[in-house]
């Protein structure tokens, strides 16, 4: 398949596009509308740097880039896009109207054309592994230089690509430079004919996670407030449905040990939030949601944490944390928020998408890999019961943390320098 048969079949496929949205309309009011965007039809300003963060987790890795970027270069305007409603919150959230911000378009042409030849921009950096046929090629018309910054690249993700080498190898190799994770990944960009100038392994941008210290001293009151501080409370963050179960599984277990046991559950998608107080209500376990300031009192066994943003305070309130999507085959979360704090981590087997992250964390004994309910009790179990296995698990949290942190100060340097060479050409 070539660009012409792949731009063809999406135009065969805008019907279902429109059902896919009228879909997720239905479950989610935050489908609900801005229709437009996703086809173009905008109406929007001219921009220096086109930067499309995808979802929540690749716009928190984008945000301090960009806020380096408004520093050093304040004279540039800058459009962020997203394609999900979590990703556009954070996006209006953290960076106000300090950026232009939109949906990213469906990847038919005259969508994208439409919206490219408005913002008409000099850079265009996708984040990580967000690669569309269209916008590359597009952009390239227009004379944009295009980075991939904080990439990653699983053996999966590679396979397939290799499978449609007239539509990948074109693509792949119009990108001017690739900020890359790992030298794994750099290899596998090398073997899809990618030229390795064009290739620098940077590390991941989310070891240089940004703590708020003023939110992590307000979430240790907080656990004051719910009278826990002397009880062991546990975190499971963005859990997916078919996971749900297994955690409250879990903390039934842990419960006939420790009575006064906290779960703390955070579904990762908000029209979830009603299935997972439903399973909860069905496991007899005595709740309360986050969004009724319902107070958690001693009686209180599973906080549902049905808002939004609040993820990383959560894990500032917990002793242990479980990183969700990886009990089922979904590729997994990012593991390094709750890291980063110093908490020992958990998860399933199914972690593809942060596959070098967990395993640094693995390896260094910071992160135990648990199968079902069953083994996260026992493993949970071994670390409230051992306060020296909880440090020492702990304290490799912090150690993975701080040894790979850099990525941003040699991705934002990359980026600066493509500026710069842009600005020279002209």
């Amino acid at each position: 398949m070539n660009l012409r048969y792949y731009s063809l079949l999406l135009y065969l496929l805008t019907p279902l596009l429109l059902l896919y949205l009228a879909f997720r309309a239905l479950k989610s009011a935050d489908y609900r509308g801005r229709w437009g965007e996703r086809f173009g039809l905008s109406q929007l300003r001219r921009s220096d740097i086109l930067i499309h963060s995808v979802s929540m987790g690749e716009t928190l890795a984008a945000l301090p880039l960009i806020r380096i970027l408004q520093q050093q270069r304040p004279d540039l305007s800058i459009t962020v896009t997203t394609t999900s409603p979590t990703g556009s919150r954070e996006v209006i959230k953290a960076l106000g109207n300090s950026v232009q911000h939109q949906y990213l378009p469906f990847d038919l042409p005259w969508c994208i054309r439409r919206f490219l030849k408005q913002l008409q921009p000099q850079l265009v950096i996708m984040m990580e592994t967000e690669l569309w046929p269209n916008l590359l090629h597009q952009a390239k018309q227009q004379g944009a230089q295009l980075l991939l910054a904080n990439a990653r690249l699983s053996a999966k993700s590679a396979a397939n690509y290799h499978k449609w080498p007239k539509l990948s190898r074109p693509m792949l190799q119009s990108l001017d430079r690739i900020a890359i994770q790992t030298a794994t990944e750099a290899q596998r960009f090398i073997e899809l004919g990618v030229m390795p100038s064009k290739l620098q392994v940077c590390g991941s941008l989310k070891f240089d996670l940004q703590l708020d210290d003023s939110k992590i001293v307000v979430a240790k009151e907080q656990r004051q407030q719910w009278g826990r501080q002397a009880s062991p409370v546990w975190i499971a963050g963005s859990v997916h449905p078919g996971e749900f179960a297994a955690m409250l599984d879990c903390h039934k277990t842990l419960l006939q040990q420790w009575p006064q046991a906290l779960l703390i559950m955070v579904p990762r998608h908000p029209e979830q939030f009603d299935n997972a107080a439903e399973v909860i209500q069905r496991s007899g376990l005595r709740f309360v949601r986050r969004s009724h300031n319902t107070r958690v009192s001693h009686e209180t066994q599973v906080l549902l944490a049905d808002t939004m943003g609040e993820l990383l305070a959560l894990y500032s309130c917990a002793d242990v944390a479980f990183v969700g999507g990886t009990l089922i085959p979904n590729g997994g979360h990012n593991p390094l928020e709750p890291a980063a704090l110093g908490l020992p981590v958990l998860e399933g087997p199914n972690y593809r998408d942060f596959k070098e992250i967990s395993g640094l964390l693995v390896d260094a004994g910071a992160m135990q890999i648990v199968a079902d309910a069953p083994q996260l009790a026992a493993a949970i179990q071994g670390l409230w019961s051992d306060v020296e296995r909880w440090q020492q698990a702990s304290r490799a949290s912090l150690a993975v943390v701080s040894a790979n942190k850099g990525a941003l100060e040699r991705q934002s340097t990359l980026v600066l320098q493509l500026l710069a060479s842009i600005k020279s050409a002209d």
